[in-house]
């Protein structure tokens, strides 16, 4: 009787299939990828958002407790040592997170709310020192919202405004000055333009106007940043930024509209800061 040789022997793979499963194999990757990387990121904004919503919290409390005022952002600002999120021992030294008008109700929160998890790489590039450091990555309404501003002319979400002088800003707004809070931004994702950053943005404590109230018809700077779903470092177009209103409710935001005045400088890449809103006025930061 004939016994078959192969009898016994257990089929391998032929070179052509191995390759055949590698080529499938990375073009899943390739198509999976971009939707796991879009999965982080949405998870990263979804906590930037809560984050947002905490420190609003905070800012209601301080107004619970300062009879309806809202915390100074920047209190003594010609000593530039206080910011609302922390304090510093010098003009050119970094800010700690405690003796801010709000360290103390953050203190109660955890570690990552003071930190937006997208703008975590800017935050820690070893090659940058910092600017506005403890901050996080977040920005308050100070042109309004941190100090106390007199009433002298028109509106100033009119652009050829009249001077809107500060009277202190050793306290902040009275809330019930601001007519529509759930239109009026308490905090959002902010960061400045600066070339020589090496993402081409750093953290800045406040989220400006889209024109200074002090000064009819100048425009500011943006600080307004549209991270999320967009390469903070590789220059793509602007995303979302995660955005408090003073009324409690939180948004993402796209950017509608951008500048700059040429005096720090432009990155290569767009540094994704902006404004938000269809007019441009500072109705989403004025009292009226």
């Amino acid at each position: 009787m004939l016994v078959s040789r192969t009898k016994g022997l257990k089929r391998a793979f032929t070179l052509i299939e191995v390759m055949v499963v590698v080529a499938v194999t990375a073009t899943l990757i390739s198509i999976l990828l971009p939707a796991l990387a879009g999965a982080r990121e949405a998870g990263r904004a979804a906590a930037c958002l809560s984050n947002l919503r905490q420190i609003n919290t905070c800012l209601q409390a301080y107004a619970g407790d300062f009879k309806g005022q809202a915390p100074p952002g920047a209190a003594d600002i010609s000593a530039n040592l206080r910011r609302w999120h922390g304090s510093r021992a010098s003009a050119s030294g970094t800010f700690a997170a405690n003796g801010g008008s709000l360290s103390e109700y953050l203190a109660g929160s955890s570690v990552g709310v003071r930190e937006c998890p997208t703008f975590a790489p800017v935050l820690h590039d070893s090659a940058f020192t910092g600017f506005e450091r403890s901050c996080g990555g977040y920005g308050y309404n100070n042109a309004f919202l941190g100090v106390v501003r007199a009433r002298a002319g028109a509106s100033p979400n009119q652009v050829m405004n009249t001077d809107w002088p500060i009277v202190t800003d050793r306290t902040g707004s009275l809330l019930v000055r601001f007519a529509s809070p759930a239109s009026t931004i308490a905090f959002a994702d902010t960061a400045f333009a600066d070339t020589a950053a090496g993402a081409g943005v750093i953290e800045y404590s406040f989220v400006e106007p889209r024109f200074w109230p002090d000064i009819a018809g100048a425009r500011a700077d943006p600080s307004h940043h549209f991270r999320h779903h967009a390469s903070v470092r590789g220059g793509a177009a602007a995303g979302s930024a995660s955005t408090a209103w003073l009324d409690g409710h939180v948004s993402s935001e796209r950017r509608t509209f951008t500048w700059s005045s040429g005096l720090y400088g432009e990155p290569a890449a767009d540094p994704l800061t902006g404004w938000t809103g269809g007019s441009d006025d500072n109705a989403l930061f004025d009292y009226d």
